[in-house]
């Protein structure tokens, strides 16, 4: 979408909207695209008024200037700068230089606070990813669209906005990702086969990981070891099979839960249940682990469907 902005005519578009839906999280003030060639270009963050609003403005190519504070910072291809108006800022465009970019102006108690996390996280300056630029994009794009912008559908964008930002500044990064994703094959791949041997090694390589980082990633993403996990399984499987399956002996039960030792299985069951296999099937119903569900615990923790 940022070679379609760029192929575009240069435009800005002020949206104003009626007062009454000044309540939204997130509304437009204000988007456009512009390639400058002159001086005339000067934005003083103290003199535009006493109504908060919000600038996110990316520099496509050339050059600009930001004195933020105390601090005067170049503002450079693929950078994008976040502020919050009223403020100690000043942004403009050197005699002589060019300056191409797009930008996002907006008000609103979410993009408001949006800013500020940025803000005091990264400070003015920053670069995103490509893809989230790419977004950006097709945010002004829509707002920049000629005709009647309905209230509800500029919030959207500018929230749309708001969280694409959000998302790669406190998003986890390329690397987290990739990690999360081997831990999920290897809870995938333990689930499928608590019946066999499921060693650290076993579970690293379904992961694709050595040994050594795939249980630091799996204790960080799951809040337990490998091994603890996959017994917590084991003896929930156990417990549901006990109950559905009251013509099954308890050493079957413990074959087909990975654990072909029956006492070390009553050993393991009695420990979690505080029971023995026995007296839990007669119970007739399945207590809690005591603990929560670590799949569940790993969906909650760190977003991924599993």
């Amino acid at each position: 979408m940022l070679s379609d902005l760029i192929k575009s005519t240069p435009e800005m578009r002020i949206i104003s909207l009626l007062r009454s839906y000044g309540d939204l999280h997130a509304m437009p003030t204000s988007a456009g695209y512009e390639r400058l060639r002159s001086v005339d270009y000067r934005w003083d963050g103290k003199r535009r008024g006493n109504t908060p609003f919000t600038i996110l403005q990316h520099t496509i190519s050339g050059r600009g200037n930001l004195r933020f504070e105390n601090r005067q910072i170049e503002l450079r291809p693929g950078e994008t700068f976040a502020l919050i108006v009223p403020h100690n800022h000043c942004y403009w465009l050197e005699d002589g230089n060019e300056w191409d970019f797009f930008w996002i102006s907006m008000n609103g108690m979410e993009a408001l606070r949006i800013h500020e996390m940025v803000l005091n996280a990264k400070g003015p300056v920053f670069r995103l990813k490509s893809d989230t630029i790419d977004k950006l994009a097709d945010c002004t794009m829509q707002l920049m669209e000629k005709g009647v912008l309905m209230p509800g559908r500029a919030s959207a964008v500018c929230y749309e906005a708001c969280m694409l930002l959000y998302d790669d500044i406190f998003g986890p990064s390329d690397r987290r990702w990739k990690e999360q994703n081997a831990v999920t094959r290897a809870i995938e791949f333990a689930m499928a086969n608590l019946d066999r041997d499921l060693s650290v090694e076993t579970l690293a390589d379904a992961a694709g990981l050595s040994r050594a980082h795939f249980s630091r990633c799996f204790a960080s993403f799951t809040g337990m070891s490998p091994a603890k996990y996959v017994q917590h399984q084991r003896m929930r499987l156990a417990a549901r099979l006990l109950i559905a399956n009251r013509n099954m002996s308890v050493k079957e039960v413990a074959i087909l839960c990975g654990i072909p030792e029956s006492n070390y299985f009553s050993k393991v069951f009695r420990k979690t249940y505080d029971v023995s296999p026995v007296d839990f099937r007669m119970s007739g119903k399945i207590k809690s682990i005591g603990s929560t569900d670590p799949l569940q615990f790993f969906r909650q923790k760190t977003g991924v469907r599993t």
